[in-house]
């Protein structure tokens, strides 16, 4: 039965991907946003949502969360739209649409030919990223979450190793000896730090303990790498502005415990910047 319900969420996608080419990326991009808008509050993940904005913004008032939550499905709508023209986003007239500010970081990392460790969440058009890292010349993995439907997620695989990152590694026990095996031939690495694991440490995520991942603090300690934090935003419509900071090296002492810390503190300050693009419906602190 849940196969039959995947194999119907796939053929409306298909649809909708082929509609949205004919259509062209800006029209696709704000028709998407705007049908987001008025379908998303009817998803199971609406009190999740309000629940984690309440978490950050404990002061804001209930207009406001709508606002947020509005927002952030307007760019979730957006995202979908977009994804069919990836490739134009990579090399073709869309390239444009992407400034990046600390391109001359990404150009040194790449020169030096050290390996370091990308850190990031799911916010604006997020799979531009780890594109733009690897479209520098910099060798780089990243890791992902396969979609629960397997017939979409064939697709997916596809269009990421095709044009956003060629070495995509699964998370799980495979995708770690994968990616160890990529480090140990200079490879950097690229991952979302945002999302609830089933396994890690408790660290503060606005104010609160949540479960986070380590593989971040692990890989610094492994290698004896830094990590570099990179920031995306939508500017406006299909105009977006990447922030490459400059790369964070941790002494070979620190804890894992407080390398964790700290990224979350600054995964945090990246979301408090534009909370409207990022995605509020992951369960993070459940």
């Amino acid at each position: 039965m849940k196969n039959i319900k995947y194999f119907i969420q796939f053929l409306l996608i298909i649809i909708s991907f082929v509609i949205f080419k004919l259509l062209g990326v800006k029209f696709s991009s704000n028709l998407s946003g705007k049908i987001f808008e008025k379908i998303g509050p009817f998803f199971r993940s609406k009190r999740i949502i309000q629940s984690n904005i309440k978490r950050a913004f404990p002061n804001t008032n209930l207009e406001d969360i709508e606002k947020i939550s509005k927002s952030m499905w307007n760019n979730y709508g957006r995202i979908f739209a977009e994804y069919i023209f990836i490739k134009d986003f990579r090399s073709g007239n869309l390239s444009s649409k992407i400034e990046i500010d600390g391109e001359e970081i990404l150009e040194e990392i790449n020169k030096s030919k050290k390996q370091v460790v990308f850190v990031s969440g799911h916010l604006s058009n997020f799979e531009l990223m780890a594109m733009c890292i690897e479209k520098s010349g910099i060798k780089l993995s990243a890791i992902y979450r396969p979609l629960n439907n397997i017939f979409l997620n064939k697709i997916m695989e596809r269009i990421r190793k095709k044009y956003i990152c060629k070495n995509q590694i699964k998370k799980g026990i495979g995708g770690l000896k994968q990616l160890i095996n990529l480090k140990k031939k200079n490879y950097s690495t690229a991952l979302m730090i945002d999302q609830r694991v089933s396994e890690g440490i408790l660290s503060n995520f606005f104010n609160e303990k949540a479960l986070t991942t380590t593989i971040p603090a692990q890989l610094i300690k492994k290698f004896n790498i830094a990590v570099v934090p990179i920031y995306i935003e939508r500017i406006e419509g299909i105009n977006f502005r990447i922030k490459v900071n400059n790369p964070i090296n941790f002494p070979q002492e620190t804890s894992i415990q407080n390398i964790t810390d700290e990224l979350n503190q600054i995964l945090e300050k990246m979301i408090y910047k534009n909370p409207n693009q990022w995605i509020w419906s992951h369960n993070r602190w459940k």
